[in-house]
C-alpha cells in the first residue's frame, strides 16, 4: 500500500494534524503509552509523532475513537499490529485481515455459551483455592527468626501469583490442560511473556533486522524468542492432537445444551474441534488458541494485579471491598469457599474495582490501526480540521483516553464510585458524557461513556463475543474474564490483608500485551483473623 506523504519540522502538515517531533529515547527508553501522556496534555487529543523514519496519528479523544472503532471501523487494518504479531499468532483473531477474523469469530463465539461459563464458575473456583491454598503455605517457609518473633508474614510476588493462577484457567478451560503453575514454575508462562516482550521491541525499533534471516541465529534475543516459540507451538500442537483422538459430536444445539458437570473434556478447544468445518486447519486452530492463551490469561492477571495494587493504597475503600466480600459470602472459614454466579452478580463493588483497575491500567494500553482510505475526524474537545490520510499508521491510546482530563472527574484517581453516577462536559463537542442508566452487564464500557472508556475494545472488532449478547445482556468473553477476576479477587481478599513491600513509586511499569509491573508486586500477606 502506498504511504502518505509525511511533513513535519518546519513544513506545513497536510493532514491538518499538530506535529510533535518525538525524541527517539524518550520512545524506545520505557513504555511507549507513558511517553505519548505528556505530548498528549500539550498537542491535545490528536496529533502526529514523528520520531525517526516512523510517523503515527495518535488519538486520545473519545468522538474521535468512536469515528475510527464504531463509525469507521472498516476504514482501518490493523497495521503495524499485524505485522507485529503475525509470526506469534499467525492468523488469529488479533492480527488477523477481517475476512478471516469473520469466518474465525462466527466459529469461535457459540463456544462461550451460558451452560459452558456456568460451568467455568466452579472451575474459577477451585484454581483459585488451590492459589488461596498456596498463599496459606507460604507461612510455612519463613525464616525461623520470623517464626520466632511472630511476625507471621509472607513476602510474595502477587503479580507472578496472578498469571499463575489465570494461566491454570485458561489450561484447563480452553485446552483441558493443568499448566500446574500455582504449585510450580511454569516454562510457558516465561515463554510467552519474553514472546510478547519481543513483540513490544519491534513495535519501536528503528527498522525490521528480525527479518533478515540470519539474525534469528546470530543476535542471542532473537534467538530465545525462536527456542520460546518452539516450546510454545510443541505444546499447543501436541493438545491439537489429543483432541481429536476423542469422537465427538457436531451438534451444535447438542453441544450448548450439554451437562458440563458429566463431560470429561469440558474444554473449548474440545468444542473447537468438534464443530470445525472442513475448511479450519490445524494451523488456524494453532492460531486461535495462541491468541486466547495470550489474551485470556494475561489481562485477567494484569486487571487482577492492578487493582490489589490500587487497593492496598486505599485502606478505607479496602475496608468496604472485604466488608461486601463478607455480607455476601459470610464470614471467611477455615477453607476457601469460592461465589457461585449469584453471588458474583452481588459483589458490585468487587465489580466495579476491577472496572476502575482497566481504566486506570487498560490492557492494552495502545490499539493500533492502518488507514485504508482517507477519514476525516470530527473535532471532539479540540478546533483542529485533521483527515487521516490513506496508508498513516494509527495509535488509539486508550491510556489517554481513559485519564482524559475532560471526560473524568480526577482523571488518576482510583475511584469506582465513578461508574454510578453521570458525568458531562459540553467543552467536549458530540460526547454524550458518562451515563451510569447505560449499564447492562457486570461493568461499565464504551457504550456508558461514549468511547471514553473501552475496556475490551469497541466496534466491529472487540473482544470475541462482544455481539452475542447472552439473556443477561453480558458479552460472552467479557463475562467469562470478568466472572474470572471477580471470583479470584474475593476468595483472596476474603482470607488475606496485603500490604506492599515496597514504596509504591518503586513499582514501575513494562508493556508486553499488556501491562506488567517492572520487578513484581511484592506483598506482605497476613491471614485474616
Amino acid at each position: 500500500m502506498e504511504r502518505p506523504s509525511q511533513t513535519y519540522g518546519d513544513e506545513e502538515s497536510k493532514d491538518g494534524a499538530p506535529v510533535c517531533e518525538g525524541s527517539v529515547d524518550d520512545l524506545v527508553g520505557g513504555p511507549i503509552f507513558l511517553a505519548l501522556y505528556p505530548y498528549f496534555l500539550k498537542y491535545g487529543g490528536v496529533f502526529k509523532l514523528a520520531f525517526g523514519p516512523k510517523v503515527f496519528m495518535v488519538l486520545s479523544d473519545p468522538v474521535i475513537v468512536r469515528r475510527v472503532l464504531k463509525e469507521k471501523p472498516f476504514a482501518f487494518s490493523k497495521g503495524v499490529l499485524a505485522e507485529i504479531l503475525e509470526p506469534i499468532m499467525g492468523q488469529g483473531l488479533i492480527p488477523a485481515p477481517y475476512a478471516v477474523w469473520k469466518n474465525r469469530r462466527r466459529q469461535l463465539v457459540p463456544g462461550f455459551h451460558k451452560a459452558w461459563l456456568d460451568h467455568m464458575v466452579g472451575l474459577f473456583g477451585d484454581c483459585s483455592a488451590q492459589l488461596v491454598k498456596n498463599l496459606g503455605a507460604s507461612h510455612l517457609t519463613l525464616t525461623d527468626a520470623s517464626i520466632a518473633a511472630g511476625n507471621g508474614v509472607a513476602r510474595i510476588d502477587m503479580e507472578e501469583r496472578f498469571c499463575s493462577v489465570s494461566l491454570d484457567i485458561i489450561g484447563l478451560a480452553v485446552f483441558n490442560y493443568d499448566f500446574g503453575s500455582t504449585t510450580r514454575e511454569s516454562p510457558i508462562i516465561k515463554a510467552v511473556y519474553t514472546c510478547l516482550q519481543e513483540a513490544a521491541h519491534r513495535s519501536t525499533f528503528y527498522f525490521p533486522y528480525w527479518n533478515i534471516p540470519f539474525m534469528c541465529d546470530i543476535v542471542p534475543r532473537q534467538r530465545e524468542f525462536k527456542a520460546n516459540m518452539k516450546l510454545i507451538n510443541d505444546t499447543l500442537n501436541g493438545l491439537i492432537t489429543q483432541a481429536q483422538q476423542f469422537e465427538g459430536t457436531e451438534d451444535l444445539e447438542e453441544l450448548q445444551n450439554r451437562d458440563y458437570s458429566k463431560v470429561k473434556d469440558p474444554s473449548l478447544l474440545r468444542f473447537l474441534v468438534d464443530i470445525r468445518g472442513a475448511d479450519v486447519t490445524d494451523l488456524q486452530l494453532r492460531d486461535d488458541l495462541m491468541t486466547m492463551l495470550i489474551a485470556g490469561h494475561e489481562t485477567t492477571a494484569a486487571v487482577l494485579t492492578w487493582c490489589l495494587f490500587c487497593l492496598v493504597r486505599d485502606k478505607p475503600l479496602m475496608k468496604k471491598v472485604v466488608e461486601e466480600i463478607d455480607s455476601v459470602m459470610g464470614p471467611v472459614a477455615e477453607e476457601a469457599r469460592a461465589p457461585n454466579y449469584e453471588e458474583i452478580q452481588k459483589l458490585e463493588l468487587v465489580r466495579l474495582c476491577l472496572a476502575e483497575a482497566l481504566r486506570l491500567y487498560p490492557e492494552p494500553p495502545i490499539l493500533i490501526r492502518r488507514c485504508l482510505e482517507d477519514v476525516p475526524l470530527p473535532k471532539g474537545a479540540g478546533d483542529a480540521d485533521v483527515t487521516l490520510i490513506k496508508g498513516m499508521d494509527v495509535f488509539i491510546s486508550v491510556w489517554n483516553l481513559h485519564r482524559h482530563p475532560d471526560c473524568w472527574e480526577e482523571p488518576l484517581k482510583f475511584d469506582p464510585f465513578r461508574f454510578k453516577k453521570p458525568y458531562s462536559n459540553p467543552g467536549v463537542k458530540d460526547w454524550a458524557g458518562y451515563n451510569p442508566d447505560l449499564i447492562s452487564g457486570m461493568y461499565p464500557n464504551e457504550v456508558t461513556s461514549d468511547f471514553a472508556f473501552v475496556p475490551f475494545g469497541a466496534g466491529a472488532r472487540k473482544c470475541i463475543g462482544d455481539q452475542a449478547r447472552s439473556c443477561l445482556h453480558w458479552s460472552p468473553y467479557d463475562r467469562f474474564a470478568m466472572l474470572e477476576a471477580t471470583s479470584c479477587l474475593a476468595m483472596t481478599l476474603q482470607r488475606y490483608d496485603f500490604e506492599l513491600d515496597k514504596d509504591a513509586a518503586e513499582v514501575g511499569m513494562e508493556m508486553g500485551a499488556t501491562i506488567h509491573t517492572a520487578g513484581g508486586l511484592p506483598m506482605r500477606v497476613t491471614r485474616r483473623k
